[in-house]
């Protein structure tokens, strides 16, 4: 199984928290014979769920537009590297590689890619499982809008349980591998 996994190229203000369990998530995603498919940066949160994926024996592939990979520093010890002409081939090549998705905490760009794969999933390009790994409440404000957003009826009941949310990486992983697409 392939997993990709959206995340910041920073550590977030309080980085120590996201950085454990984004290390977390990669030690379990290794433990279970997962291969990572992320953004291929050595910085920030997707260095360190690529590090410890590499540490602990796992496959990872990185996947970055040519303009970034000086600017987010491409890491240099990966399993495979695909540099590409931009993002919208970023994403096209994450999606096809990846059976599921986690977003951890991030920026515009980590949503943009959650919302994309969501968005896909609900008019059936896809039907892979996804989900957040929602560390320290991070999301807790996006999970209230969408709550918002369904009870106002924009969102349907069905569309809003594709997304999976655990605040741990084992129990999200487990979520999502019991997650068979049609």
């Amino acid at each position: 199984m392939k997993i990709a996994v959206y995340c910041g190229a920073s550590s977030g203000r309080t980085g120590g928290s996201y950085k454990h369990e984004a290390s977390r998530l990669g030690e379990q995603m290794a433990r279970q014979n997962i291969e990572l498919v992320y953004g291929g940066s050595s910085v920030g949160l997707m260095g360190c769920v690529a590090d410890a994926v590499l540490d602990a024996g796992g496959r990872v592939c990185g996947v970055m537009p040519k303009v970034l990979v000086e600017r987010e520093q491409a890491h240099i010890g990966l399993s495979d590297l695909h540099v590409v002409e931009d993002m919208h081939q970023r994403k096209a090549v994450m999606m096809e590689l990846a059976d599921a998705f986690i977003a951890l905490p991030g920026g515009t760009g980590t949503l943009e890619e959650l919302f994309e794969v969501w968005a896909w999933r609900q008019i059936g390009i896809h039907h892979k499982a996804f989900g957040l790994l929602n560390i320290e409440g991070y999301y807790d404000h996006l999970l209230a809008f969408i709550s918002h957003a369904a009870d106002e009826e924009f969102i349907r009941d069905e569309y809003r349980d594709f997304l999976l949310v655990d605040n741990q990486p084992e129990g999200l992983l487990n979520k999502l591998t019991r997650v068979v697409p049609d």
